[in-house]
């Protein structure tokens, strides 16, 4: 019975030293960052926003030896990063490396953001951050499936072409005559078209650049022409949601001003931390985007 209670000690022992190691940790990233947890705070999910102002959640499992053995890491990106770790690493030690792996995915983030904006993307509708394909209209009977390599976004892409008929073969003629014309220092779009001979159809807001979506929290599309509102005088909704199921758009001064007014909103630095006023939802705005 002893030895029972003596093991049963020694375990509570190191499972106290295990909770106030992880509290600490957490406090150094910032409570703010804090997603959710599990119980036995085996399991954490951290929000990391990148240079660009995108949120990503990265999801670590902790060992019970922790710092021992180093955790498992998972998160919504292309690939993942070698994780470097020794006894002495921290949690923070994750989230810098992690952040520093969302810079080195910028360029892969925004070209297939000149994909979405200037192609019409058939899949994915709503595409999640780590999914590297887009399939686009190249003519009515004919679609365009691009991959783009994620550690090297300029390069060309994997392309295969899809549908019936002559201009699927001529197309793909085109692509395998003229691939070597492909320049990494050329826009993405330019490059395309030169290899496939032809200009590929546009979104029609893209065409018309006059569909404009309302802010959630002012409902207006556009913010008023004012003085006071500097570079974001007369300007749309410039913020979205990054729930799939919301996509609610809104001003990010509308929405700085709405975070501003709720007592469970969080600060660190320049960035506000709270909920989506629709979906609740995190989101994550910088301070800057408001009134100068």
């Amino acid at each position: 019975m002893e030895c029972s209670e003596e093991s049963r000690c020694r375990e509570l022992a190191k499972a106290s030293t295990f909770y106030r190691a992880v509290y600490s940790e957490i406090e150094e990233v910032g409570w703010e960052n804090l997603v959710r947890f599990g119980g036995d705070l085996t399991s954490l999910s951290f929000r990391v926003l990148d240079s660009k102002g995108r949120v990503h959640v990265m999801e670590i499992q902790l060992d019970k030896t922790h710092p021992t053995y180093p955790p498992s890491i998972s998160a919504d990106v292309p690939y993942l990063f070698n994780l470097k770790w020794s006894s002495n690493s921290r949690l923070k030690d994750v989230v810098q490396q992690f952040r520093k792996h969302l810079e080195k995915l910028q360029t892969f983030w925004s070209t297939l953001d000149d994909i979405d904006r200037s192609l019409c993307v058939v899949e994915p509708k709503q595409a999640s951050p780590a999914v590297s394909n887009r399939q686009v209209i190249a003519r009515n009977d004919c679609f365009v499936m691009l991959s783009i390599n994620a550690t090297d976004p300029r390069s060309l892409p994997e392309c295969r072409f899809i549908g019936t008929g002559q201009i699927v073969n001529l197309l793909r003629d085109r692509w395998r005559r003229n691939s070597k014309r492909w320049i990494k220092d050329k826009q993405f779009l330019d490059n395309l078209e030169t290899l496939l001979e032809t200009q590929l159809p546009r979104p029609a807001d893209v065409e018309k650049n006059d569909q404009q979506v309302e802010c959630g929290i002012c409902y207006a599309p556009s913010l008023p022409v004012d003085d006071e509102l500097r570079d974001k005088s007369g300007t749309g909704t410039d913020y979205t949601c990054d729930n799939t199921s919301c996509k609610r758009a809104f001003h990010s001064i509308c929405l700085v001003d709405w975070l501003h007014s709720i007592t469970t909103t969080r600060q660190s630095f320049d960035v506000l931390f709270g909920s989506c006023p629709y979906c609740s939802e995190p989101v994550a705005v910088k301070i800057n985007s408001g009134k100068k």
